[in-house]
């Protein structure tokens, strides 16, 4: 019991935080497999900022649960309904982990998007 008891509580530390800014429809949520569009902006828990869909102008385009993002992606962006927006806190072995994104992303950072 002991050590299912330790992997819930490893999976529970590593789950993303999710936070409703604006409600989507509370219907429609994405599936693995299904093509998403999404728009975000992604900082470091200091706030230093390193990347931007917005700033950019372009929507970010992926396929759901196939590992084309970070692992938190594929993990929250299935409990967004469509329309909704949200602040993801994504913990860092959900994100890049260990090897982080040199010059951008430091090793061990969390993610906030």
């Amino acid at each position: 019991r002991e050590a299912s008891l330790d992997v819930l509580l490893q999976n529970h530390l590593m789950s993303v935080q999710i936070e409703t800014i604006k409600p989507g429809d509370g219907v429609n949520f994405p599936k693995a497999g299904n093509v998403v569009q999404v728009h975000y902006t992604a900082s470091l828990e200091n706030g230093n900022k390193f990347d931007s869909s917005r700033e950019r102008g372009e929507i970010f385009e992926f396929t759901l649960g196939v590992g084309d993002v970070v692992k938190g992606w594929d993990e929250a962006i299935c409990r967004l309904s469509i329309g909704e927006r949200a602040k993801l806190e994504v913990p860092s072995e959900l994100g890049y982990g260990r090897k982080g994104i040199p010059g951008r992303v430091p090793p061990n950072s969390p993610l906030i998007f």
